[in-house]
């Protein structure tokens, strides 16, 4: 599971299959304490590849610096450039969860987006038929605005 931004606009592409696949990178930032006790930002940076209707529905939606949810699984890939033996490990991206509205024009880089004073619904796209979609209505947790404290059965 990686939440981050895209760092460049996605790659869609399809195979002669008819298949879509999409690839971009996605930074995902971590705060830590170094050994003088400050607390330092470390950039992890991952090229993410995604199949079908999810890749098709991310190229959509999202552009450069985009905030985004992936679920998926590592892929080790090798290959010889040069002579020399190369390798990198990648995401292959099983779920996606858009964070946030979509920006004005779509996809497209540039385009504006305006603050809500509610924040847009978020868009759930599963690649895995068998699995549901997570919950929509369930009750919220939490002592916030709204929440009635249910009775204890007992």
């Amino acid at each position: 599971m990686l939440m981050g931004n895209l760092t460049r606009d996605i790659e869609l592409r399809y195979l002669p299959s008819g298949m879509a696949v999409s690839e971009f990178g996605l930074a995902v930032n971590d705060k830590r304490k170094n050994s003088e006790g400050q607390w330092v930002d470390d950039v992890n940076f991952f090229d993410i590849t995604l199949f079908g209707r999810t890749a098709e529905v991310a190229s959509e939606y999202l552009s450069k610096g985009s905030p985004i949810f992936i679920e998926g699984r590592l892929k080790y890939d090798s290959w010889e450039k040069d002579g020399q033996k190369r390798s990198k490990v990648k995401v292959i991206g099983e779920r996606m969860q858009m964070i946030g509205g979509r920006s004005d024009g779509g996809g497209n880089p540039g385009g504006s987006s305006v603050r809500e004073s509610t924040p847009p619904p978020q868009r759930y796209v599963n690649t895995n038929d068998n699995a549901p979609p997570p919950a929509r209505d369930a009750q919220p947790t939490g002592g916030g605005p709204g929440y009635d404290e249910p009775e204890i059965p007992f």
